[in-house]
């Protein structure tokens, strides 16, 4: 039988930078949670599928930011003591739940003598079956520790190095701190961003990056107005090789924004929903004849015909709406499973989570506790659904095509384990349905478009995921503030670089870390956790704290007297991309 397309799930894996930035409720925390429940777990499910000979391909983007962190031995030392502490406090928690009659309740109460646990069970926390969640979280973490220092050598990202050298899986990249690209003022910091990134990747991954995830899939076509003329994304990306990058669903067929975009949605971007909305149609654009499962080459120029007599070299592929929304809808989507984990409601004793979603619009004092074997059930309902959908959705197409068409499936990496904690099992599943398939072809974005390169080109308006399809989600009355501030300090970094264009040792340090501290304030995160609401404080605080160390070490150059010392404290701290050039700020 003939394949009537390929697959692939397209996996956007980052965290906000948060080296020795504390631990909780925000900081390091973040990294150690993403690691033990998505990046551990999701390495164990390909390693597994390995060796059950089971040949799969996808596509999973790593940030460079993040690859820093998975990398620096502060961080990968502290995942460990997180991993202790998660075991303790389920091994806590069995203590405080065990009911009288257990057999092993004279070992726990040994174990809380040894751990100086001077709390008193009392009647009112005995309960058999969080007594077994809390077994069955200790055994999870334990699992996870053991993966880590011992199946992967306590190395994250080698791991993920591995499955791309041996062909399961296409890594590719993004810019070097998940900067907001079409607000930034000067080509010089975009092409800072990208480069950086580029050279990060290649020191960790030993290659060049074939595609891109443009941070926030914000994407910006070339423009001019009195003051300047501007390229397009698409020009830089061609520029330095890249091939693909990925886009939102309504920037490539038009309409009204749809899914993320639109802000109705299971996760960390469900909570835009609540502060903003922006009017439908706001952003609506005309309808065209052109579908998420074929790749387009990107026009050069965002006026005048469309066409292959002027377009870049670097291919687009949207979303596809109808696969990624059973993840993201909050109306359908799997995640919202009654009989899977709450993600919301924590244990008062150790901050461990022992109910399930029990029901819609239900209260956190009100839900029932977790069943893992009814999970378990859903997952493999939810799995072969999806499986199926996918084939229907590809068959379809090339019935009325005539056309092998890739169906990309993107989602952020961290909501799978993490927010949706059966997801990486699910994942798993899935790849396991579709391996088998002969109607299906799993492949990388880069071996299909190999096979399938594009025959059109398109021009792509400005878009991003955010509320309503545009920049409102990181550019708003909240945000717009910290924009004079990027602004101001790009232009700064690029006549410094421009000026010491042949640095004495002590210049060439304190630029360097000078580079450092701009690209960790252009972090398009700092915008999205004050404009959600998540953590607005502390995503403030941390930006304005490079802005002003980033001032602080400008200021010395200016003066003629580098401040190698503040520098050198500084790299303490914000130690990422020891290969940065300066030559690409200039």
């Amino acid at each position: 039988m003939t394949s009537h397309g390929a697959f692939t799930f397209v996996l956007h894996t980052h965290m906000p930078y948060a080296r020795l930035a504390g631990r909780w409720s925000h900081g390091e925390e973040w990294i150690h949670e993403a690691a033990s429940e998505t990046y551990i777990p999701l390495l164990q499910t390909l390693y597994d599928l390995i060796e059950k000979n089971i040949q799969f391909q996808l596509t999973i983007g790593i940030t460079p930011i993040l690859a820093e962190q998975l990398t620096d031995e502060t961080i990968l030392e502290n995942l460990n003591s997180y991993l202790d502490d998660k075991i303790m406090a389920a091994k806590r928690d069995m203590y405080l739940f065990a009911e009288d009659n257990i057999t092993e309740l004279e070992s726990l109460e040994a174990m809380a003598k040894t751990n100086g646990w001077f709390v008193q069970r009392n009647d009112d926390l005995k309960d058999g079956h969080l007594h077994y969640l809390a077994g069955w979280y200790k055994d999870f973490y334990k699992d996870v520790k053991d993966a880590f220092n011992n199946r992967f050598n306590g190395d994250i990202i080698g791991a993920f190095r591995k499955l791309q050298d041996d062909g399961y899986i296409e890594i590719i990249t993004s810019a070097a701190t998940h900067g907001y690209l079409p607000l930034l003022s000067t080509d010089s910091a975009i092409y800072a961003q990208l480069a950086t990134g580029i050279a990060n990747y290649e020191k960790h991954f030993g290659r060049k990056p074939k595609g891109i995830w443009l941070p926030e899939c914000a994407y910006r076509p070339a423009y001019e107005d009195d003051d300047n003329k501007r390229k397009g994304i698409e020009a830089f990306l061609d520029d330095m090789g890249i091939k693909v990058f990925f886009s939102e669903t309504h920037a490539v067929v038009g309409g009204n924004p749809v899914g993320i975009a639109a802000g109705d949605v299971i996760g960390p971007y469900g909570e835009i929903k609540r502060r903003y909305s922006v009017p439908r149609g706001q952003n609506n654009l005309a309808k065209r004849d052109t579908s998420t499962f074929s790749p387009y080459f990107v026009s050069n120029t965002h006026l005048g015909d469309e066409g292959v007599d002027n377009h870049s070299n670097v291919a687009v592929i949207a979303r596809n709406n109808n696969s990624s929304a059973q993840v993201w809808s909050n109306e359908w989507g799997y995640p919202g499973d009654f009989d899977y984990r709450e993600f919301h409601k924590k244990s008062g004793t150790s901050g461990l989570q022992y109910w399930r979603v029990t029901g819609e619009k239900i209260d956190l004092e009100h839900k029932d506790t977790y069943k893992p074997e009814w999970a378990d059930y859903k997952i493999d309902q939810h799995a072969e659904h999806f499986a199926h959908l996918v084939g229907d959705l590809l068959r379809d197409h090339h019935q009325k095509s005539g056309h092998y068409g890739i169906l990309a499936s993107m989602y952020d990496t961290e909501l799978f384990g993490h927010w949706w904690f059966e997801g990486i099992r699910w994942l798993g599943k899935i790849i396991e349905h579709l391996a088998q398939s002969e109607e299906i072809d799993l492949l990388t974005i880069s071996n299909y478009l190999e096979q399938q390169p594009p025959t059109q080109a398109i021009n792509l308006p400005e878009s991003s995921w955010g509320t309503g399809g545009t920049h409102f989600t990181w550019d708003n009355g909240e945000t717009h503030w910290m924009w004079q501030y990027i602004h101001d300090c790009e232009k700064r970094m690029q006549a410094l670089a421009q000026k010491f264009s042949n640095p004495s040792d002590d210049e060439k340090l304190v630029l360097q870390q000078a580079a450092r501290e701009s690209l960790l304030l252009q972090s398009s995160d700092w915008e999205f956790l004050v404009t959600t609401g998540q953590a607005r404080n502390y995503a403030i605080q941390r930006f304005s704290e490079h802005v002003d160390r980033f001032t602080r070490l400008a200021n010395s150059l200016d003066a003629g007297k580098p401040d190698t010392s503040y520098a050198e404290e500084l790299y303490e701290l914000d130690n990422i991309f020891a290969e940065i050039d300066i030559r690409d700020f200039a």
